[in-house]
């Protein structure tokens, strides 16, 4: 188990062992290059519901600089997260797991890899319907632009997705690989939060999760909502039924324009809804139904409360 521990470690202290770490002068480059093509930066107007309609591919600076600070902070929490499950993970994996696959062998990498991706597909796509899992994504959801800067719009609170990746040690899969094949996903999915790339070759587009299909996904039109969950391949989401074909330009942002750049409050604001929605609640089965129950759930005979991010985004 000390010799787990120690490999753990020394993945996550070590810079050039993290695929997102390496990958960092590539993010700065493409948001740079994908910034500058846009040329129209600033003061795109606002409809009459106060959501932004900017030009294909732009760039907002108050947004672009917000989805940045979030990005860098999620770096300290994730670390905190990694941490804890870096103590489960180990223990699951000496104590539990019924075998040790080996990270030299290949088909160890191709395990990994699929069982990360079905896990985000499935991970995503809960954090979609339960609204306190909502609560810790929806700041992801809250820019009303799509370009390289909103992938790093990220979450302070990876406990549901460290909870998800629990089957991987246990399948034998040394604890320090999770984390690399997490990156690997990490790394993957930022290139598709982009305008600039159109529809890719059929073949391609039928397998992987393209720019278009996550364009689908960060829409707030109705019949974008909940669809496309997938991190790297989008067969996934043709399997399970939740597959949605781009066929017009989204809509990008929540359903209820978050009206902030604020960044604490981009994090806590959907919290400080299920806490109100919590305190005003007259039985348990009302404030189960506000925290487990989907984004937007409310009593048949109440209004959904206009304080939530929900339904989804």
């Amino acid at each position: 188990m000390w010799e787990t521990l120690l490999e753990s470690w020394r993945s996550l202290l070590e810079p050039l062992h993290d695929p997102v770490t390496l990958a960092i002068p590539a993010f700065v480059i493409f948001l740079g290059i994908e910034w500058f093509a846009a040329r129209a930066l600033e003061d795109h107007p606002s409809d009459a519901d106060g959501r932004a309609r900017p030009a294909q591919g732009g760039y907002r600076s108050a947004d672009a600089r917000t989805s940045v600070l979030l990005g860098l902070v999620s770096i300290a929490t994730s670390t905190f997260w990694k941490v804890l499950a870096l103590i489960g993970y180990s223990a699951i994996w000496v104590y539990l797991a019924p075998w040790h696959l080996s990270p030299t062998a290949w088909y160890t990498w191709v395990i990994l890899l699929l069982g990360i991706d079905v896990l985000y597909y499935a991970y995503h796509r809960i954090a979609h319907r339960v609204r306190v899992i909502w609560a810790t994504h929806q700041a992801h959801h809250s820019s009303e632009y799509f370009n390289f800067s909103t992938a790093l719009r990220q979450k302070w609170n990876n406990s549901g997705e460290i909870i998800m990746w629990l089957p991987l040690p246990f399948l034998g899969i040394p604890p320090w690989m999770v984390f690399v094949g997490f990156s690997v996903s990490l790394v993957y999915q930022f290139f598709v939060h982009t305008e600039r790339v159109g529809k890719l070759w059929r073949p391609v587009e039928f397998v992987f999760n393209t720019p278009s299909h996550h364009r689908v996904h960060h829409g707030s039109d109705a019949e974008y909502l909940d669809r496309n969950y997938a991190g790297i391949l989008i067969v996934w989401d043709r399997m399970f039924g939740t597959f949605a074909a781009e066929t017009h330009r989204p809509t990008y942002g929540l359903t209820t324009p978050v009206g902030t750049y604020n960044i604490w409050k981009l994090q806590t604001r959907e919290y400080a809804a299920i806490a109100r929605d919590w305190k005003a609640s007259t039985s348990w089965r009302q404030r189960a139904g506000y925290v487990f129950g989907p984004p937007g759930w409310a009593p048949k005979a109440e209004v959904t409360s206009t304080e939530s991010t929900a339904p989804s985004h």
